[in-house]
């Protein structure tokens, strides 16, 4: 009897360890999003010269709980898209989208666009 005691203990003792190991690796599987922060992910990124003054800037957001696109709040659907029309001043504009998720944490995605006008090009 004296011999089984032992192995029954070792066994309970690998049994306990893994089962923390299983129960850490689910808590962290389940915080990956609390981890990783708002991410802003563009569908087709218009090219950065442009002959139209309107663009239209789309795509997805993940963790986030406020978005904005050059300082104006713009909203999400319930999967976390979003899309938005930009109008394009002559020369030079810059449009910065800003996402900010409950813990304070900001990312921002900045694309540069060129307007000339299809009367200069010709």
């Amino acid at each position: 009897m004296t011999e089984t005691t032992p192995f029954r203990t070792v066994i309970k003792l690998c049994l306990v360890v893994i089962g923390l190991m299983l129960m850490t690796t689910y808590v962290v599987f389940q915080a990956r999003h609390l981890i990783i922060g708002p991410e802003i992910v563009l569908f087709d990124a218009p090219a950065t010269h442009q002959n139209e003054r309107l663009v239209h800037l789309s795509g997805q957001t993940h963790n986030i709980s406020r978005l904005w696109l050059n300082g104006r709040q713009i909203y999400t659907d319930a999967k976390g898209r979003f899309e938005e029309a930009l109008i394009l001043e002559n020369g030079y504009t810059i449009a910065t989208l800003r996402a900010e998720d409950r813990y304070g944490r900001e990312t921002t995605v900045t694309r540069e666009f060129v307007y000339t006008p299809a009367s200069f090009i010709e």
